[in-house]
């Protein structure tokens, strides 16, 4: 009896397991070589980046562990992508205690907007076939991903896509692991994992001591604030938003914030809501069950953390997984996500330009200021709204 009840919960939770640990792999595989470079623009050890990397981990670790299990939400958070490609020129010829200075001033602005509840009041005016135009907007270059790697990789893509419908067909739950496992498989036997290039190392945090130049703080700190803010958490509570949970965003600001004020002075630049990695533990293939799928961001945190600890491992580990198989796998399990959230953006027809056009604007790329186009989508969706509203007919 046990034995029956272990295997039954191991099967149970497998699913959270597999969602979580492929949102991190796709988050460290999209991101981690720009984390690595903003690192080295700022002139970091091998020690130090090995200490960002420790930060980072967790950083993601607790916030995802504490915000998912606090709220019983699938809250996933990440570091600012756009924050660190922004790093790698903006810390070019910066001193290291400078640029840990302009890392705690960016946390220290999110925390107070969060806190202060300023963010909850923006995000209320964004309609929902907005917010959900904008995420299959972002999603959208994931999951035409998936299909345009079959072209230079046609038997690993082709078999992992060939699983994932067997696995949508007879065992809806387990299509996206069972498609993961079929990519390792099959790279394996064809000699595509690069074992030798995997390493064993942990990593150790290393203290930096804070100072302050105004120059920097307007020059690095307040851009890396205004980033992170516009390109990763307006879209990520937009996420959250456009699947359905109502999560009050001034405490998820609020304690992001607060942990980049605790981890900066060990490397961790920022720390925001997920927006594309979140998608993955929000979708049914983690959970059928809307209510229980933060159990899947839980174990994401929990794989964060042991990122961290073996931070230098793990982009060894990285490094030896074929592109395409990272690829594919990403497209794959976004593909539920995508049909969802072009469904609810269409849903309304007085409502439905307006979804498009957030969609296009998104879904192009561009790059305005500085800021992503999941911003801008936003931006131009909130405009056509109005714009195209219908005044109301009155009364004679």
């Amino acid at each position: 009896m046990g034995k029956q009840n272990t295997a039954s919960g191991i099967t149970r939770h497998f699913p959270h397991l597999a969602a979580g640990f492929i949102a991190v792999l796709v988050g460290y595989t999209s991101s981690a070589a720009i984390v690595f470079q903003a690192a080295h623009a700022a002139g970091a050890t091998p020690s130090q980046l090995a200490s960002w990397l420790w930060a980072l981990g967790l950083g993601m670790g607790v916030t995802c562990i504490g915000l998912s299990l606090r709220y019983r939400t699938p809250i996933l958070t990440a570091w600012s992508t756009p924050g660190a490609a922004l790093l790698t020129t903006g810390l070019v010829g910066v001193p290291m205690n400078e640029a840990i200075g302009a890392f705690l001033f960016a946390s220290g602005l999110m925390a107070v907007l969060g806190f202060s509840g300023g963010f909850e009041r923006i995000m209320r005016h964004v309609p929902p076939s907005i917010a959900a135009a904008m995420l299959a907007g972002v999603l959208l270059r994931f999951g035409l991903g998936a299909f345009s790697s079959l072209g230079g990789n046609l038997s690993l893509v082709g078999t992992m896509i060939v699983v994932f419908f067997a696995g949508r067909r007879f065992w809806p739950r387990y299509a996206v692991p069972l498609a993961f496992l079929a990519g390792l498989v099959v790279a394996g036997a064809s000699g595509s994992i690069a074992i030798g290039e995997i390493r064993w190392q942990l990593s150790a945090p290393e203290f930096v001591m804070p100072s302050f130049s105004l120059q920097t703080l307007i020059g690095v700190g307040l851009p890396l604030f205004m980033v992170t803010l516009a390109s990763q958490n307006v879209p990520g509570l937009a996420v959250l938003r456009a699947n359905g949970y109502t999560t009050p965003a001034s405490p998820l600001l609020g304690w992001t914030g607060v942990t980049g004020l605790v981890l900066a002075p060990f490397g961790g630049f920022s720390f925001n809501l997920a927006a594309i990695t979140a998608a993955i533990c929000m979708s049914r293939d983690a959970d059928p069950n809307p209510a229980k799928r933060y159990l899947a961001s839980t174990w994401a945190g929990g794989i964060y953390l042991l990122t961290g600890i073996g931070g230098a491992t793990v982009a060894s580990l990285l490094a030896a997984i074929p592109n395409a198989l990272v690829v594919a796998i990403a497209g794959l399990a976004l593909m539920g996500t995508i049909a969802g959230s072009l469904t609810t953006a269409l849903a309304h027809e007085d409502e439905r330009e307006a979804a498009v056009v957030t969609f296009l604007v998104t879904a192009s790329g561009v790059t305005l200021f500085g800021i992503g186009s999941a911003f801008w989508g936003l931006v131009f969706g909130y405009a056509a709204t109005h714009m195209l509203r219908r005044p109301r007919s009155v009364a004679v």
